[in-house]
């Protein structure tokens, strides 16, 4: 096996589920940094720097071309010159790990991972002997991919409802290949599916939101008739397309207080008290049976990702609602998705995912919740094409609301017109009008000096990047504790 462009979360992670199932694996890519790197070394897989046809050498049986590659990359022309079998990763997983499985499918703008991540762990408690491929790092396991029971040597037997053994894949809509320009979640032939929510978003591949729910509305579709879609009934777009498209059966779930738009959840989870530890919730089950759970995780859009997490593994496979909350409990998190990466000076210091408005907002309600005494403050880098442009400008003043100060970030993509980018000094101002302080700032080392000097004991900070942002973390938990970057 050769994967072009291993490097990436998703093809690094494949790579590695390729090696443990007993096959020969190389890959190369322009660099090789941490921590996927050093990663696929400790993994076995060769790596090679650079692209180049001299990689096909010795001649592998199958070439995984990632969605990053373009037609003219060397080895990709090198492949078919030579006659060589090439497919993308999505037909890889699915013809060579999964087919022997059940696959449990997670869709959505916004919750896959930390839903994926949930179904795996649930699914794993139960014994149920879950495999997983999911684009981040659950740190209830050691890596973000697992094979399922026994691997390729012995076909997982039949368990409840007739299902296989269960592959829990994060299901992304971005696009497959340059070669097969359809989404990536059409490929993985979900038995179950999970339907978070639905929000224009990927404006590179969508360029307008009817593109954008044509996507959804063609994963729907896949699901067969004997499958199960368990899908939140508080989103208004996801319950018209599921409506509309679903062949399979559907249970829906929500949060109690929040609008069903007229279809009742089979899961509903009712939220308690929350503090440091996390929070506690009633879960009703068709509207009857009520247990007490706890989800060590804040913000009521985790509670969401918890009752579709709930509802695929014990309507999907068998699983009881009791072993789920107790699995649930000790659900140990997800990097980078509301992760404490210490406390300096008696600031805390998070790391989180979110750019897109909805993930900010619900990112820092949650932490709010949370963490109630002293400031909250919001560092935010929009990187992502859909963040850098201004399709939510006038959302964003929204999103920070819960914040008590905000820090802005340069746009992390310098090649969008300017009529077509986020307008960080209008948002400055709309914020500063809201009541707001806000500091745009003009690079890290602004950022550095700005909170170490203004931030006191019990404030908490939430970096909110999908980038590594030059090592802010770390750097500002030294700042703080020296007074200076």
């Amino acid at each position: 096996m050769h994967f072009i462009a291993v490097a990436g979360t998703g093809m690094g992670s494949l790579a590695g589920l390729f090696k443990a199932a007993g096959h020969e694996v190389s890959g190369s890519d322009v660099a090789f940094y941490p921590p996927m790197g050093p990663a696929l070394r400790s993994w076995g897989i060769r790596t090679m720097e650079g692209f180049s046809p001299h990689n096909l050498e010795p001649r592998p049986d199958l070439v995984v071309v990632g969605n990053v590659c373009r037609r003219d990359n060397p080895e990709v022309l090198a492949a078919k010159e030579r006659g060589l079998a090439t497919t993308h990763m999505c037909a890889a997983l699915a013809d060579h790990i999964t087919a022997q499985t059940s696959a449990l499918v997670v869709a959505g703008t916004h919750g896959k991972t930390t839903t994926s991540s949930l179904c795996a762990w649930l699914l794993d408690v139960a014994e149920r002997e879950p495999g997983f491929l999911i684009g981040g790092i659950p740190h209830n396991f050691e890596r973000g991919y697992r094979l399922a029971a026994g691997g390729r040597n012995r076909l997982p037997v039949a368990g409840e409802g007739g299902r296989r053994t269960p592959f829990v894949i994060e299901g992304d809509e971005y696009d497959t290949a340059f070669f097969e320009k359809t989404p990536k979640f059409w490929h993985y032939r979900p038995e179950v599916a999970v339907i978070t929510s639905i929000e224009h978003d990927h404006v590179d591949i969508y360029p307008d939101e009817a593109s954008y729910l044509a996507g959804f509305a063609g994963f729907i579709q896949r699901v067969p008739e004997g499958g199960l879609i368990v899908a939140h009934a508080g989103d208004p777009t996801v319950v018209a397309l599921v409506n509309e498209h679903a062949r399979a059966a559907v249970a829906w779930y929500g949060v109690d207080g929040e609008d069903t738009h007229g279809m009742p959840p089979h899961w509903l989870i009712a939220p308690g008290p929350s503090d440091e530890s996390g929070q506690s919730f009633d879960l009703y089950v068709a509207g009857t049976d009520a247990l007490r759970g706890v989800l060590p995780l804040s913000g009521r859009h985790n509670l969401r990702n918890a009752a579709g997490a709930i509802g695929a593994v014990c309507q999907g496979f068998g699983v009881s609602p009791r072993t789920a909350l107790r699995a649930l409990s000790s659900f140990a998190g997800i990097a980078r998705r509301q992760e404490l990466r210490g406390v300096g000076r008696g600031v805390r210091v998070y790391d989180d995912f979110a750019h897109h408005p909805t993930a900010v907002a619900e990112t820092l309600a949650g932490l709010k919740r949370r963490h109630a005494e002293g400031q909250l403050w919001a560092i935010y880098e929009p990187r992502t094409a859909t963040a850098c442009r201004k399709l939510h400008q006038n959302r964003y003043l929204e999103a920070f609301g819960p914040a008590d100060r905000v820090v802005l970030a340069p746009l992390g993509r310098s090649r969008i017109a300017d009529d077509e980018a986020l307008d960080l000094d209008l948002l400055r101002r709309g914020l500063e009008d809201r009541g707001k302080w806000v500091r745009r700032a003009a690079s890290l080392e602004d950022i550095l000096n700005t909170v170490a000097e203004e931030a006191n004991g019990g404030d908490t900070v939430a970096v909110l990047s999908n980038g590594a942002f030059g090592g802010i973390h770390e750097r500002l938990l030294d700042a703080l504790e020296t007074g200076s970057s």
